[in-house]
This record gives structure tokens, C-alpha cells and sequence, in this order.
């Protein structure tokens, strides 16, 4: 029998690879904004038993350095991926969501932990404000 997994991980199931699923969220997702981390998000259908998949973005034109890219990347996924029990089972629908790093400097790792918490409970507000007014 397999082992219960603990809920801070993030399987390979659960990360943002589609190219169709990231045009829709450039097109039709919603954002909310914690400096220097936005979110954008949209509703998705996911086929393979996930309610939400993430991916992280840092813009090469802020950043020349890969070095540097793939830094601020790994901290907002390890920020995620330690926060995620705040959206976790408290929504409805499957979700893709885009963390896009806005800032010009190198991030701390308390910083980018405190926007992404920021974010998600934003996230959890808004979308339940959305449940309601469509009830």
C-alpha cells in the first residue's frame, strides 16, 4: 500500500506545460497583483485529476542571466509549493495559474513568500466573491 503523501509537494502533474492552457491565460486570465509577483489565473478543465496547475515566468529582458532567471523561478515555486494548502481544498473548479515575476532586483526568498501567500489569499477572496454574485 502506498504511503499518504505529505500535502508540500509539487508532482510533475501539477506544473503548467501547455502551450494552449498558457495563450488562454494571456488572453483570458484574470490577474491580481502582490509586488513583485503577479498572478494570473483562469479556469481550465484538466483531464488528468488536478484542480490546479502552476507555472512561474521570470522575463529574460529584466534579466539577462539564466543564473539568475532559474533563481527567482525555484523561489516561487518552492514559495508555492509550501503555501498551496491555503487555495488547496478550499476551491471549486480546476485552475491554471501563471506567477509572473514583476520586480527589477533579485528577490529574497521572505519576499517572494510573502507575495505568493498575498496572491493565493487574494485568489481565495475574489473567487469566492465570484461564487456568490453567481448564485
Amino acid at each position: 500500500m502506498p504511503q499518504p503523501q505529505s500535502n508540500f509537494t509539487l508532482p510533475k502533474k501539477e506544473k503548467l506545460k501547455s502551450k494552449k492552457v498558457f495563450e488562454q491565460l494571456f488572453l483570458e486570465g484574470s490577474s491580481i497583483k502582490a509586488f513583485p509577483i503577479k498572478l494570473i489565473y483562469t479556469k481550465v478543465d484538466f483531464d488528468d485529476g488536478t484542480n490546479i496547475k502552476v507555472g512561474v515566468v521570470a522575463p529574460k529582458k529584466k534579466f539577462k542571466s539564466a543564473v539568475k532567471r532559474n533563481r527567482i523561478k525555484r523561489l516561487m515555486r518552492e514559495a508555492y509549493r509550501l503555501n498551496k494548502h491555503i487555495v488547496f481544498n478550499k476551491i471549486e473548479g480546476n485552475f491554471a495559474f501563471l506567477f509572473l515575476y514583476l520586480g527589477n532586483v533579485m528577490p529574497d526568498y521572505n519576499e517572494v513568500d510573502g507575495a505568493i501567500n498575498k496572491l493565493l489569499e487574494a485568489f481565495l477572496k475574489k473567487e469566492s466573491h465570484e461564487k456568490v454574485k453567481n448564485k
